[in-house]
């Protein structure tokens, strides 16, 4: 695209990504990063030489408002991943994903903005997924309970009768239930866009919901990351892969 487009996270795993693609079709690039220790302490090498760097927090208004001057797009990566599944750090992510997407959102109207915007969502909002009950349908289960799990009752419940239930694809206009504080952030994210491409009608927004993204410059200290490298590690001893549970869940 013509213009200059603004890539907050640029430096990151997947925003590297979209950077490169940025770049190799001609457009001008910004990547906004603040190199948090969790992903990288400092610039990476792969990190496209064609791109303006800026290095700050989101949070930041100063930061913020430099980083959107004279932008004409912005694909919004930047964020702090993990389960979140400890309320002790929910100021933490509130703060990376929900204050920074506010502060983001607040200097583009400042500044008249107008142009498309792309969130980084996850699939976490969905929650559990979807299931199905012989007898009442398509249902939502409620969390797992440790006595069910330590039982080997892998597969949630009815909570209707208590049956199994069948696991089911998930399509887009799945209900949403995040079930952890990042899964939270990330919705409210998705809220905060879609109430500012509203109020400023005509612009395009576009909120992706990532699912279980892996490959080149994934950081290390992952979970997904750690199950790719342990699995590889176990088939090129000749050992079988270890599964948790009975090896069925799955993933859509």
């Amino acid at each position: 695209m013509d213009g200059r487009v603004l890539v907050t996270g640029g430096a990151g795993f997947i925003g590297s990504h979209v950077v490169d693609l940025l770049v190799e079709a001609g457009t001008e690039v910004r990547v906004l990063d603040c190199f948090h220790p969790a992903a990288h302490s400092r610039r990476p090498g792969y990190l496209n030489p064609a791109a303006e760097l800026l290095v700050g927090d989101l949070t930041d208004p100063e930061v913020a408002a430099s980083a959107v001057e004279g932008v004409d797009a912005v694909c919004h990566q930047a964020a702090m991943v993990g389960l979140g599944l400890d309320f002790t750090e929910a100021p933490d992510y509130v703060a990376a994903n929900d204050l920074g997407t506010a502060r983001l959102l607040a200097v583009l109207a400042a500044r008249g903005f107008r142009g498309p915007l792309v969130l980084a969502s996850s699939m976490v909002v969905y929650g559990e997924g979807r299931y199905r009950c012989e007898r009442h349908g398509d249902v939502r289960p409620a969390p797992r309970a440790p006595a069910d799990l330590e039982a080997g009752r892998f597969e949630p419940s009815c909570p209707e009768c208590g049956a199994p239930l069948r696991p089911l694809s998930i399509g887009e206009e799945a209900p949403l239930d995040p079930r952890s504080v990042y899964a939270a952030t990330k919705l409210q994210q998705e809220h905060l866009c879609a109430a500012f491409a509203r109020e400023r009608e005509g612009i395009d927004y576009t909120a992706l919901r990532y699912h279980n993204v892996y490959g080149p410059r994934m950081p290390r200290d992952t979970p997904y990351a750690g199950v790719a490298s342990i699995f590889r590690s176990s088939l090129a001893a000749g050992s079988a892969p270890r599964f948790f549970e009975d090896g069925a869940q799955l993933r859509d």
